[in-house]
């Protein structure tokens, strides 16, 4: 028997401590009990309150009338008006005697004075012998002039009978409101348990391997529902990057593989078969291309994973955006010549902007190499920025648009473009690391920004949105 206590003590006190339901249940209960009593205390105190006011008014009016009398008329229109209350009391609970200078009773319905009443104390409650039983009454005392002594009280019988109805209806009361709360505890208990049960068994099916499992939702939009929501999107976010993560490791296996497979080759072609140091020397450049092919590829890398990471915002200026394009347009302008296209710019006089500069022409010039790579001759380019402000108060949104003549992507292709490798297939023959639109991708979340590609048919409409900014840095 003491082992079997010890063991559900231990259990107990086990579900008591690592139990989170049932102590949200206990605290469930104990404020619904504690409020529910609270209440009831309120309307007990409340109403035993109003019936011993309404008892003492009434004995404050009658005092007031028979003093009064007792001034105008003196002892025989007291007695007068004593025998008169008596005669229309209903209620039968009015109390009155008056007595003389040798305690004489002169008036009233009382036997004699009653031995408990307290001289010292105006308001009493004792019980009196009236019409042979003995009743609660309470009564006050006035000594009159002459040494006259006047009693004015009110039985309260009913009244104390009413308060016993109340107490034991009260007590009953809290005793089913200890119930309710009792059940209501398990109520929330259990739903709590579901609900931490539900994500308990999402989380464990996740960490088994099971990335497909979400939360249930019930579909009432309660806060319960924004709760299984907000993690199944967090879930679906880790999903997509880790799948991300997997694609890239495969990507960077894929593309890095080939140029230091195609350097070892040279370099081993080279060391069996070159016949002079002119070979050799060759076979060394093309590997050292190879190679910095890899770095390249590397240093993409690590720029995007800085941007995402939020270490390049250190360089933040204010600077002139509509400068900055002009520049790059010019730049690049010789270059589309060379190609046999046109580059036509749209650009404001100033365009005022939060952000790094040296950034936004990596981005702008990944963007302007893509556009003429894949465009084709005695095509043209554009490029344009304007600003397009919401009110007074605030800047709005400044938009850069380039749009080219060339190949284009499909729907599926427009989709993915700005991920890390992704290569369309009428690229795939193309020079380059699908790395460009991965970057620019990173540079405009940087600076709280979306990337938008779509069809120009021909060719690709590349739009950048950012939020304008007039203010000093230090208001940023």
């Amino acid at each position: 028997m003491k082992a079997l206590q010890r063991f559900m003590q231990a259990n107990f006190s086990k579900v008591r401590i690592q139990s989170v339901s049932l102590r949200f249940g206990v605290v469930y209960s104990a404020l619904f009990i504690i409020s529910a009593v609270m209440f009831l205390s309120f309307v007990w105190w409340g109403t035993i309150g109003l019936l011993d006011q309404r008892v003492r008014h009434s004995i404050a009016l009658d005092a007031h009338a028979m003093l009064t009398e007792w001034t105008h008329e003196g002892v025989l229109g007291l007695e007068n008006l004593i025998s008169n209350r008596l005669a229309q009391d209903i209620d039968d609970n009015a109390i009155y005697l008056l007595s003389g200078p040798d305690n004489k009773l002169l008036a009233g319905n009382l036997a004699h004075w009653p031995t408990r009443l307290d001289p010292n104390l105006s308001w009493q409650t004792l019980p009196v012998l009236r019409d042979g039983q003995l009743n609660l009454a309470q009564i006050r005392v006035w000594t009159l002039q002459g040494n006259y002594q006047l009693l004015i009280g009110r039985d309260i019988s009913e009244r104390t009978q009413i308060q016993r109805m109340l107490t034991d209806a009260m007590l009953w009361t809290c005793l089913m409101v200890g119930l309710l709360a009792v059940g209501g505890g398990w109520v929330v208990r259990t739903l709590f348990r579901q609900i931490i049960h539900s994500i308990n068994r999402t989380t464990l099916a996740i960490t088994q391997g099971d990335m497909s499992r979400r939360i249930p939702v019930s579909g009432m939009g309660d806060e319960l529902d924004d709760v299984a929501l907000t993690i199944n999107q967090m879930l679906d976010r880790i999903t997509r990057l880790m799948d991300g993560v997997k694609q890239v490791s495969n990507s960077i296996a894929h593309d890095l593989r080939t140029p230091i497979a195609r350097a070892r080759a040279e370099l081993e072609d080279a060391a069996c078969s070159a016949t002079n140091e002119q070979a050799l020397r060759s076979a060394i450049d093309q590997a050292v291309i190879n190679l910095d092919n890899v770095t390249g590829i590397c240093e993409a890398l690590l720029r995007i994973a800085q941007i995402e990471a939020g270490t390049r915002r250190s360089a933040f200026a204010i600077f002139d955006l509509a400068t900055t394009l002009r520049d790059m347009a010019e730049l690049y302008e010789a270059v589309a010549e060379e190609h046999g296209l046109e580059l036509r710019t749209d650009l404001p006089a100033h365009l005022p902007f939060w952000g790094d500069q040296a950034m936004f022409q990596q981005a702008l010039a990944n963007i302007l190499d893509n556009a003429i790579k894949f465009s084709p001759p005695n095509g043209t380019i554009s490029l344009s920025a304007w600003n397009t402000p919401t009110d007074r108060e605030q800047p709005g949104t400044l938009r850069i648009k380039v749009v080219d003549c060339g190949i284009g992507m499909n729907e599926a292709d427009l989709a993915r473009a700005p991920e890390r490798f992704f290569r369309a297939e009428r690229a795939r023959h193309t020079p380059g690391s699908g790395l460009g639109l991965a970057l620019v991708q990173a540079i405009v979340e940087l600076h709280g920004g979306t990337l938008l590609l779509s069809h120009n048919n021909p060719g690709l409409a590349v739009t950048i949105d950012v939020p304008a900014t007039y203010d000093l840095p230090g208001q940023i």
